[in-house]
């Protein structure tokens, strides 16, 4: 640990030198990953929390006794007069929490998976437990759910989540219906999966749907299949996804990004800055607007896809564990409709001259409950390079792609949390021109002009009121058979 944190304090000096005020480091970061609930014992710290007490670790070390990480990161933030948000093991004893003391592990204490804010002067200011643990032996999910902000003199207020917390409505969703449009994402997302999981994918998919900035630091575990960070704001995305034997360790971003919070900025809206780019960042400017007189296709604007006569045979194929219906693009242009029972997508697709013939694409709808490593309910529309030229191949992992597409895809959802994303080719962020969202459901995701080839575009949409629906089915089945 002593190790990591002198990275984190070589970190801490470049991100000062280039005008940084919040930092943010990975899950995991500082103990690794894959501990069971003994072996992570010598790692643990507890953690006091700042809403009870006021602690400066740095300037009062003796106050708390077995804090050794926490006084190293609160003087890295001190000494750097910046705010830094760090992800540690956190190790409360039951009688720290007698509220919930029924509920106490065998062994009598709690251990949390659990995020750290430390202000430019070494407060401790917040402290999260991640309310849900993916395959985390070590770690407890807190009896109660925790939704946690802090203030900054720099840009107001955020929100803190970890990794898997991204997907669920508490506490992700919670925080943002509270107003919260600044969340700080420490990750450790294995493996990463395409065509629709990748972890710069649904980083910017998450921003975009939730016009949200978001602060996404995660691991690099070559084994784990563990790479891909970024700050994402609704009109930018700075980024970097290491590519597999890689030599690098990391790489350290800085952008310059608008300040979203709606308290701090008066109520005022606010209008984007100059970011800081290196050679893996993508910055564009969403379209204002959906019909134009030079239309893609040509169509007029009242005309909807959903007019369209019946596609070609679709097919049913498993894509990361979900059985998705599929239809093939067979054309260089046209319209496809393609349906998950009542759930449909539709696809208006123009394939251009340079495009590859060797390519084979389809479009796929799921509508159901998502089972493996995880349970959640979903609607997806998603537009696939399939991995090779046999139909048995679509759904596969790709990241190459030689097709460019200019294309509108299109569903009407039952639930109005839907996250957009673009994915090119050598996994390469893609800024949609036009997002839509209408009273009926009906999400449009318009782009053209690509400047790699299309690996990837999704609409996935995330049924949270269906998540609890499923656990008292299963309750009920449960109790019926005993």
């Amino acid at each position: 640990m002593h190790k990591n944190l002198d990275v984190y304090e070589e970190q801490a000096a470049l991100a000062a030198q280039q005008g940084a005020q919040i930092l943010v480091f990975p899950e995991d970061g500082l103990q690794g990953i894959n501990f069971s609930r003994s072996s992570i014992n010598g790692y643990l710290e507890t953690i006091p929390d700042p809403q009870q007490e006021s602690w400066n670790p740095c300037t009062d070390p003796d106050k708390h006794n077995n804090t050794e990480v926490l006084q190293r990161l609160s003087c890295i933030a001190r000494r750097h007069n910046l705010y830094l948000v760090a992800n540690m093991p956190d190790l409360q004893p039951c009688t720290l929490m007698n509220e919930h003391f029924s509920s106490c592990p065998p062994d009598g204490r709690w251990q949390f998976n659990t995020n750290v804010v430390f202000s430019s002067d070494g407060q401790l200011v917040a402290r999260y437990h991640k309310q849900n643990p993916y395959f985390e032996d070590a770690f407890d999910t807190p009896p109660q759910p925790e939704i946690v902000t802090f203030d900054t003199p720099f840009a107001g207020r955020f929100g803190l989540i970890i990794c898997f917390d991204i997907l669920f409505h508490t506490p992700t969703v919670v925080l943002v219906e509270k107003g919260v449009r600044q969340l700080i994402f420490p990750t450790a997302w294995y493996p990463n999966q395409l065509p629709l999981l990748d972890a710069i994918q649904f980083q910017q998919a998450f921003s975009l749907g939730f016009n949200v900035t978001l602060l996404a630091a995660n691991i690099r575990n070559d084994k784990l299949i563990t790479t891909g960070s970024g700050i994402y704001t609704p009109f930018s995305a700075t980024y970097h996804h290491a590519k597999k034997g890689d030599p690098e360790k990391g790489r350290l971003l800085v952008a310059r990004v608008p300040v979203l919070d709606p308290l701090w900025v008066g109520q005022k809206i606010a209008t984007e800055e100059s970011v800081a780019k290196d050679e893996s960042t993508s910055s564009t400017t969403t379209d204002s607007g959906f019909c134009h007189q030079q239309s893609l296709f040509k169509s007029s604007c009242t005309e909807t896809v959903s007019s369209v006569s019946d596609s070609p045979s679709s097919f049913i194929l498993s894509m990361m564990y979900d059985p998705f219906t599929f239809v093939l693009l067979n054309d260089t242009r046209g319209i496809l409709n393609v349906c998950d029972g009542t759930f449909c997508c539709h696809l208006q697709y123009r394939q251009l001259p340079q495009g590859s013939d060797k390519e084979l694409y389809a479009l796929g709808a799921f509508a159901g409950t998502h089972t493996k490593n995880g349970r959640y309910a979903l609607q997806v529309c998603a537009l696939v390079r399939c991995a090779g030229l046999d139909i048995s191949s679509c759904g596969h992992e790709v990241e190459e792609a030689e097709t460019k597409l200019d294309f509108l895809l299109e569903g009407k959802f039952g639930t109005r949390y839907v996250y957009p994303s673009v994915l090119a080719s050598q996994l390469v962020l893609e800024q949609p021109e036009h997002l839509e969202k209408s009273q009926d459901g009906r999400v449009t995701m318009r782009h053209s002009n690509m400047t790699g080839g299309l690996v990837t575009a999704c609409l996935y949409g995330r049924m949270y009121h269906l998540d609890n629906e499923q656990m008292r089915e299963e309750q009920m089945c449960v109790t019926g058979a005993r």
